[in-house]
């Protein structure tokens, strides 16, 4: 049925049940798996902020700092994705739109469906706090399994 599962994931504990679930339905299924998760940029106010703090090279420290989060987040995901007898691709990126970098990233690898978590907020609340899976959902033509 699924031949290539893009489960989305901000490490949260929330986000791993959308990750638990959809390892389970790859294994069951027999397909390949792409793990993606999107961090925001620096923006160039924090950066200013930080260079009058007196931090040297505030982008440098960012970047070491993402990336020593995504290695320590990859290898708990590895682990769980060997628990369910799968081998699967890790992608770390950094957009300002999480939901347009996860539906970007869908197409562009052939991604059959999107597998992510929601709280399942409504009206005002989904409004106020912004919802990555109901945009997700609304830009896509790519089938989304909503965890929740």
């Amino acid at each position: 049925m699924y031949k290539h599962i893009l489960i989305a994931t901000d490490g949260s504990e929330l986000a791993d049940k959308g990750l638990e679930h959809g390892l389970k339905l790859a294994s069951a299924l027999g397909a390949q798996v792409s793990v993606l998760t999107v961090s925001p940029p620096l923006s160039h106010n924090v950066v200013q902020a930080a260079r009058i703090a007196g931090i040297e090279d505030p982008i440098s420290r960012y970047d070491q700092q993402i990336a020593d989060e995504m290695k320590e987040q990859f290898a708990s995901i590895e682990k769980k994705a060997a628990a369910h007898g799968l081998k699967i691709n890790l992608i770390h990126e950094i957009d300002d739109f999480p939901a347009e970098a996860i539906v970007r990233f869908a197409k562009l690898k052939g991604c059959d469906l999107i597998v992510m978590s929601s709280h399942g907020r409504r009206g005002a609340r989904r409004l106020i706090l912004g919802s990555q899976t109901a945009e997700v959902v609304t830009t896509t033509t790519i089938p989304v399994l909503v965890v929740r």
